[in-house]
């Protein structure tokens, strides 16, 4: 991984702070975006190394191809991907906001497949590379409330398995890792609507235990690809 470069998206917080501060520990030079500037200056501080911030909302539809644009400019090439960025919104039909459908699917999915795709092919021209999402145990969950949430995560995991499969013996790893309940701010926005965050049901994952699962599927040597992961916190009986 050392002077290997990565794209971590939602990288200002919780997960992706966690997946940043991992692979600096291992020497890889680091493309950080998010909305929140700041977050993301002083992570960069903090860290030291080369790191390059780019702040942006991951939803619109120019920002994978800056990333790509800032990781070729700075560093040369973009080694690996880490789709990370997500939203958490939950409700049943007569409490969903239909006000956040949008975002959510534009966050969640359209811009995991619109990087992933980007991405894939400019790792094609050097037959080498890594691809890993962020999905959710919430993709194999049937609840009432999660069924938005948890149906995009489940299409993520079938986009990610289909892009794995096109891409074998080309040089491009793709996996998944998919969380079970983690304790970020997604539950701090849920209290603040008035709902129950999840991490009060069951003692939590932290963030940096979805790290290491993380950095697991890109340490493994090429010929091996990790498809999919799933880390549960040990209290979770579902």
């Amino acid at each position: 991984m050392e002077n290997k470069t990565a794209i971590v998206t939602g990288a200002s917080s919780g997960i992706g702070e966690a997946i940043a501060r991992g692979l600096s520990a291992r020497g890889a030079r680091l493309i950080l975006t998010a909305r929140r500037g700041e977050r993301l200056e002083k992570l960069a501080e903090e860290l030291g190394g080369e790191i390059a911030i780019h702040v942006a909302d991951i939803a619109d539809p120019a920002t994978p191809g800056a990333l790509l644009a800032l990781a070729r400019a700075r560093f040369g090439q973009a080694d690996m991907l880490i789709n990370n960025a997500g939203i958490l919104r939950v409700g049943t039909v007569e409490s969903f906001d239909l006000d956040a459908l949008e975002p959510m699917i534009a966050t969640n999915y359209t811009a995991v497949v619109r990087c992933s795709i980007l991405f894939a092919r400019d790792m094609q021209s050097r037959r080498q590379g890594s691809i890993v999402n962020i999905s959710s145990i919430g993709a194999h969950l049937t609840a009432a409330g999660s069924g938005i949430y948890g149906g995009l995560k489940r299409a993520l995991e079938t986009f990610t398995d289909t892009l794995r499969i096109e891409l074998a013996a080309s040089g491009i790893r793709v996996g998944l890792v998919a969380p079970g309940t983690t304790g970020t701010e997604i539950f701090d926005d849920m209290k603040r609507k008035g709902a129950t965050g999840w991490d009060e049901y069951t003692p939590p994952l932290m963030p940096e235990d979805v790290a290491r699962a993380v950095i697991y599927l890109l340490d493994q040597p090429p010929r091996a690809n990790v498809a999919r992961v799933h880390v549960y916190a040990s209290g979770e009986s579902f």
